[in-house]
């Protein structure tokens, strides 16, 4: 499919146009327009076309392109990191971390992936030999959000380019340069036209695309309100589905043999991708002893901080939300807590401009009568409980709707371990905020979604688990 040509600060085709704002100054890099009826059904066609090709294809071969891929992910760097501060406020340093980390992704499937997918002989009643087989299913489409321009992708795209499926990837509308370097970095490395495509559809279109019998399944990292809609209409036309959603996660801790530099770890695990991060540490659950000296280091943190050019890498500054509407939208849940008894000790106000900066904050108090209690804060907002035990921990911890992840600490690794393993959660850490890592699969429970995503998990969403009998 043909990419789109960019507009000035205009919108044509269906639906909503996809524009490339640059959050630090609200300046409008670039505006495309969203897909034609006629651009979707090229869409469709074609990748229906390249999964007759591509499927028949040795897995090795397909491995051979999936390489390539992560190749070119390890040498475009620079260039591609460059986009996504840009275009989402990402700080580089941790634009290039996400661009390296697909780069280890598309690796470990070119190189696990053959053996994941291996048939797999199990025991036959009756006699006769019964294998596993893993094939794949067909089109998939993918829904990917802003956050993650590059990694969203690599963890869907990656194990499915390999096992055999092929890609129509719907990416954000905020984030339509990542997209489009995306397209360029797959047709480069040699991904067969039809075999991964870009298409800027709108909403009623990616209802149309899911119903749409040449569809197979779709993959949806996104909120709790999409992850619904997408499921109902997947749903209706009895076709599987994978969702990664929003996230709430406990981070508790129980004690510490160095309270400010627990503190310091925790502000800064909040604080990546300025807390934007469906598993990010969203709500700190720390012992009475300790509580109000972890409460004061990260006030000490979050008020040294000053707002930054997110490309300058400029040490003590904080980077801009995605947008104006997202740290308008923070700053608002924020104020609703305060006026409703929670206590702000820094931050939480908007910076004057038309960047998209909020100062990190602070907010302790927050009870169960209180929105912010059960809401997703998406943004650089530490939130602190005291609680008075390891039982009073763990209630808090999973009360929520959600259940992506979750970590404790401890100086006692088995007290640690023993309230991780009754998280309610699809992930559960013990002394580290997250075990991240191509090989470590990643998903959720409850209100956070369903399915997996990398590692060994990854390969077997999206299959066909076939039984092979053949008698004696």
């Amino acid at each position: 499919m043909t990419s789109p040509t960019p507009t000035a600060a205009r919108s044509t085709g269906a639906g909503p146009a996809y524009r490339s704002i640059n959050p630090a100054t609200g300046e409008v890099l670039a505006e495309f327009p969203t897909a034609t009826d006629e651009d979707v059904e090229r869409a469709l066609t074609s990748a229906e076309t390249a999964f007759q090709d591509w499927r028949r294809r040795t897995i090795e071969e397909r491995a051979a392109v999936v390489t390539r891929v992560g190749q070119l992910f390890a040498e475009r760097v620079d260039e591609l990191a460059a986009i996504i501060t840009e275009e989402m406020g990402k700080p580089l340093a941790e634009a290039r971390d996400e661009v390296v980390f697909c780069a280890e992704i598309f690796g470990y499937f070119a190189e696990r992936g053959p053996a994941l997918a291996a048939d797999q002989e199990i025991t036959a009643s009756g006699g006769g030999r019964a294998v596993i087989q893993r094939r794949p299913v067909g089109v998939l489409l993918g829904i990917m959000p802003w956050n993650y321009p590059y990694y969203q992708v690599a963890r869907f795209a990656a194990p499915n380019l390999v096992t055999g499926n092929t890609i129509v990837l719907k990416h954000a509308e905020s984030c339509p340069r990542s997209a489009l370097a995306l397209q360029q970095l797959m047709d480069d490395a040699g991904v067969p036209a039809g075999a991964y495509v870009n298409l800027f559809a709108s909403h009623e279109q990616v209802a149309e695309i899911i119903a749409d019998p040449r569809v197979q399944g779709v993959s949806l990292t996104g909120s709790e309100r999409a992850g619904a809609k997408v499921a109902e209409i997947a749903g209706r036309n009895l076709k599987k589905v994978v969702l990664e959603l929003g996230g709430s996660d406990p981070y508790i801790v129980l004690d510490s043999a160095d309270v400010a530099e627990s503190a310091r770890s925790a502000f800064a695990t909040r604080m990546g991708n300025t807390g934007q991060a469906c598993n990010s540490n969203k709500r700190m659950i720390v012992t009475a002893d300790i509580h109000d000296d972890f409460v004061a280091e990260l006030t000490r943190q979050a008020q040294a901080l000053t707002p930054g050019d997110p490309a300058a890498e400029t040490p003590g500054t904080y980077a801009p939300l995605s947008s104006r509407a997202a740290a308008e939208n923070l700053a608002a849940q924020i104020r609703a807590a305060v006026d409703a008894g929670a206590t702000l000790h820094a931050g939480g106000t908007l910076v004057d401009g038309p960047g998209a900066y909020l100062a990190p904050a602070v907010l302790t108090g927050v009870t169960p009568e209180m929105a912010a209690y059960r809401e997703e804060l998406f943004g650089p907002v530490a939130v602190v409980y005291r609680v008075e035990n390891d039982d009073e921990a763990l209630a808090l911890a999973n009360d929520t709707p959600y259940g992506l992840g979750g970590a404790v600490f401890s100086t006692d690794p088995e007290r640690a371990r023993k309230v991780a393993e009754e998280l309610e959660s699809g992930m559960a850490n013990v002394n580290a905020a997250e075990a991240e890592g191509a090989g470590m699969p990643f998903g959720g429970v409850k209100r956070s979604g369903y399915g997996r995503e990398l590692g060994p998990l990854g390969m077997d969403e999206f299959v066909n688990k076939r039984l092979l009998y053949v008698q004696d």
